[in-house]
């Protein structure tokens, strides 16, 4: 990657904030190695499933969402 991707690279996350490291690597033209390898180095990283853990941790314990017949 070039001397001038750090900026470049900070955009695109800001952009696709969910984006695939293999779907940066594609918009950059390189190995998704080297995207991986820039991330680390800028000390750049995202948990992509934060938002469905919160959202399993807002339904309430003990109560099913099944529909039971009887």
């Amino acid at each position: 990657m070039s001397l001038g991707y750090k900026s470049e690279l900070i955009k695109d996350v800001e952009q696709y904030p969910d984006a695939y490291q293999k779907e940066r690597a594609e918009r950059f033209g390189v190995c998704q190695k080297a995207i991986w390898q820039a991330l680390k180095k800028l000390g750049l990283t995202y948990k992509k499933n934060s938002t469905s853990s919160e959202s399993r941790r807002k339904r309430p314990a003990g109560i099913s969402t099944k529909k039971t017949t009887v």
